[in-house]
């Protein structure tokens, strides 16, 4: 057990305030887990130095309390997927950047959100296109003609159960496509290990894929795709 003074040297450095600079992406928070002492102090240190933060699985609680104390700093929240964005400003929004995410089922939406929201903070135009999962898969025609038709930068893919909507949406748009396997499923869906599977084992080339319910590592894997292309040209 730690005592008092190494816990309050472990909040002082727990930020790393110089990752922006470093890899394009600045440090942001996964909420689940901390204590208040350093959720709060992680959010000031940040809130100083970037003028905005992105919290990732947050709980209700941590939900209703940062509520409480950031008020009018709350520029976006989901309570669903506990992701928040909060900003001294309103966020800038590049319309030069821009990434579709798809959503296999209404029961994926919480992933599917808390990758939207991590790629407006990172400040793409994002086109949600939710409820499109291979059981209805008429749904996903209008969705795939708009995604080329817009000549959008990357499509995410999140789907459950047994995974196959990335695999698909990646055979019929040009963009690169990142896949998240989401934790949705029977019994034998194995907590998203078989959705997971069946991504990594796709024969659609050109399909890149990230942990089980990652939503945020799959926007910034589109974050370091599309301006390090952009810059380059």
């Amino acid at each position: 057990m730690r005592n008092k003074n190494e816990k309050t040297h472990l909040i002082k450095n727990m930020c790393d305030l110089t990752r922006k600079n470093r890899t394009n992406i600045p440090e942001v928070i996964y909420a689940r887990g901390k204590d208040d002492d350093s959720l709060f102090e992680a959010i000031e240190q940040l809130l100083k130095v970037e003028g905005k933060v992105l919290l990732t699985k947050c709980s209700q609680r941590q939900i209703l309390k940062i509520k409480k104390i950031y008020k009018k700093k709350v520029v976006r929240i989901d309570n669903v997927s506990g992701t928040i964005i909060l900003s001294y400003n309103k966020l800038n929004i590049d319309e030069s950047i821009s990434a579709a995410v798809i959503a296999a089922g209404s029961s994926d939406y919480f992933i599917a959100e808390e990758t939207a929201i991590t790629l407006e903070f990172f400040e793409f135009k994002v086109y949600r296109y939710y409820d499109c999962g291979i059981a209805g898969i008429h749904r996903l025609v209008s969705p795939i003609d708009e995604i080329n038709k817009k000549k959008i930068d990357v499509t995410i893919v999140i789907a459950g159960m047994e995974g196959a909507l990335p695999s698909i949406v990646t055979g019929l748009v040009k963009q690169p496509v990142i896949a998240v396997p989401t934790s949705v499923g029977y019994g034998t869906g194995l907590g998203g290990v078989t959705a997971l599977l069946g991504m990594l084992n796709s024969c659609s080339p050109g399909i890149c894929v990230v942990n089980i319910d990652n939503g945020f590592g799959a926007a910034a894997c589109a974050l370091k795709m599309v301006k390090w292309l952009k810059k380059s040209k």
